[in-house]
């Protein structure tokens, strides 16, 4: 019978062996090292798979990310030229990474920083209030995260931008797309959230080109992947004050090395890539519905395309 393999750094293998049994009792599920015979396994729930491993699934047909982004899975060079590749779309994560951008844009926008500096001063002293209306969110990447965390945005009466490759329409959002109306969106945006898929043509995207056309004393926020950021070209604006504050959920190394200056940064909060993470309950029925698809001969929902691995 055809088999599951599962692998994941950060996710439980019961937690999710036991949703997808709920859903498919006589499911054989294999976590990863112990999978037996490797020509069985037709089906990976994979997260950061260890390189080199894919060829020896010589009948893989699915490899499904444990999560929306599939940039892990392009690391490897030798992928099974047959097996489908899809993502995780989950409205639970949607959600969960919406909280963690509010957290943070509201954490910038009332003040967050200033206040933060005047509580170690022992200083009682008020700010002039912001104004909510004025304050210009610019969401880089409108797949189905950017979406979400934009019309949640644009509902607090925040004045909302977004960009990505392709035109978008949505709601009291103003969409920006291509290489030619980036300067627009990036001169209009006072804080901007990063949640674009990682591909050749987004790595490096937040550089010292890109951060300049941002207006002076804006903020950053990443949450897509570490790689759009080149770290020094931030902690350069950081000194400078053209970007106040950033707050960062993914890093070029993972873990953040303990040496690595955006620990000790003043202006730098540091999340250890937790904004919108998997969940074995919410997401088991996707799953099972990809497996059963797959197991008799159909495609899944949710697939990527590898020339665009997005």
């Amino acid at each position: 019978m055809a088999a599951v393999l599962f692998y994941s750094p950060n996710d439980s293998p019961e937690e999710w062996e036991r949703g997808l049994r709920n859903l498919i009792p006589d499911l054989d599920f294999r976590a990863w090292p112990d999978i037996g015979n490797p020509l069985d396994i037709e089906f990976a729930l994979v997260w950061d798979f260890p390189p080199g491993n894919y060829k020896k699934l010589k009948k893989l047909r699915c490899i499904c990310s444990l999560g929306q982004g599939v940039d892990h899975i392009f690391k490897e060079p030798n992928l099974p030229d047959g097996a489908e590749i899809m993502r995780l779309v989950d409205p639970w994560m949607a959600q969960a990474m919406s909280e963690w951008m509010l957290l943070n844009v509201l954490r910038f926008h009332r003040q967050g920083l200033e206040y933060e500096e005047l509580e170690k001063q022992g200083k009682w002293h008020v700010l002039p209030p912001p104004e909510t209306s004025e304050c210009r969110v610019g969401i880089l990447g409108l797949g189905e995260l950017g979406r979400d965390t934009a019309k949640k945005f644009a509902s607090l009466g925040f004045d909302v931008a977004g960009w990505s490759k392709s035109p978008k329409k949505l709601k009291n959002v103003k969409s920006f797309h291509g290489d030619s109306q980036l300067i627009d969106f990036l001169n209009r945006t006072n804080i901007l959230c990063c949640l674009l898929p990682l591909t050749s043509e987004t790595n490096g995207i937040i550089n010292t080109q890109t951060i300049t056309q941002l207006p002076f004393g804006a903020y950053i926020i990443n949450a897509g992947r570490g790689q759009h950021v080149v770290d020094e070209c931030l902690l350069k604006a950081l000194e400078t004050g053209h970007i106040a504050g950033a707050a960062l959920d993914v890093f070029n190394q993972e873990p953040l090395p303990p040496e690595h200056p955006y620990w000790a940064h003043p202006k730098v909060k540091v999340w250890p890539h937790v904004s919108a993470q998997s969940n074995a309950h919410s997401a088991a029925n996707q799953v099972a519905d990809a497996i059963k698809k797959v197991f008799a001969g159909h495609s899944p929902k949710n697939l990527v395309r590898r020339d665009r691995q997005y």
